[in-house]
């Protein structure tokens, strides 16, 4: 095929005369379709070290990432949290620990463990981290055609982890297709299109590979990708998940990280020691 300047003369001629005559050409437009797909991530809980680990098994599978929330609390790096999720994340949203670090609320509700540790967050957390987390969006967010939430679509505190708690949030949804955290638990729960309610339940996955969720038309899905920082499935892994659009599937994973590391980070901080010893054993 001849190149731009290698036009016949008599297509050449033709093109100067339509130019130079005052039409509008109209010239064909080839629009590529970009394949889009979301790292999910959820309930970091300032763990430097599940961060990156997941970040690293994650490389090239992902166009974009979201984040359900939680980003500081428990663990020792919020900044380090903070600062690389407003470079990475196009949405985060806040989660009760984010609003207890940075003083939306004050952590009157929170366990005396959760409540030291957030004290000790707020301490840590630079000015421009604290106005940071001030500013993140409650959920429900749409992005892409689907919902993201911390909690669930009606709270964004509520725990949903019981099928009877999961029947009315699916309900009250927006989006066929809802994305939550805050339980630290990887899996979540669907209604199929014949209206039957289901648990999605993530059998051991191995180090980095996908337990892969197909998207089945006309059901409803609550997506949990799990909590990088402190899961409590009895997995200590950390743990996130893929949303491929094109392929309409979930891909959850599980890897292991140096959580000697985080919990050598922890003891240096004087952070409570249940908070310490609970990352090994995922609970």
């Amino acid at each position: 095929m001849p190149s731009s300047r290698e036009v016949p003369c008599g297509k050449a001629a033709w093109l100067l005369r339509l130019f130079t005559s005052g039409y509008t050409v109209r010239l064909p437009v080839r629009i590529e379709r970009r394949r889009v797909r979301f790292l999910i991530i959820s309930d970091i809980h300032s763990n430097l070290e599940a961060f990156e680990k997941c970040m690293q098994v994650a490389k090239d599978r992902y166009d974009d990432v979201v984040c359900l929330g939680d980003l500081v609390g428990y663990g020792p790096d919020p900044n380090a949290i903070v600062d690389a999720l407003k470079e990475l994340a196009s949405v985060t949203i806040r989660g009760n620990h984010d609003k207890a670090c940075c003083g939306i609320t004050d952590a009157s509700d929170f366990n005396p463990l959760a409540r030291a540790s957030a004290v000790w967050t707020r301490e840590q957390l630079t000015p421009q981290n604290l106005a940071a987390l001030r500013g993140l969006p409650e959920g429900p967010v749409e992005v892409g055609g689907f919902q993201l939430v911390h909690g669930s679509p009606r709270d964004e505190d509520e725990y949903v982890v019981e099928p009877y708690e999961a029947l009315p949030a699916l309900e009250m949804a927006s989006a066929p297709l809802v994305f939550f955290g805050h339980t630290h638990l990887q899996g979540g729960f669907l209604t199929t299109p014949g209206g039957n309610l289901q648990m999605i339940r993530c059998e051991p996955i191995e180090d980095g590979r996908p337990l892969t969720l197909q998207l089945e038309p006309g059901a409803h899905y609550l997506i949990n990708p799990g909590s990088v920082g402190q899961p409590r499935d009895r997995d200590w892994r950390a743990a996130f998940a893929i949303l491929d659009s094109d392929k309409r599937e979930v891909n959850y994973y599980r890897t292991g990280y140096d959580v000697s590391e985080t919990q050598r980070k922890m003891k240096r901080a004087a952070l409570p020691e249940p908070l310490i010893s609970r990352l090994q054993y995922g609970r």
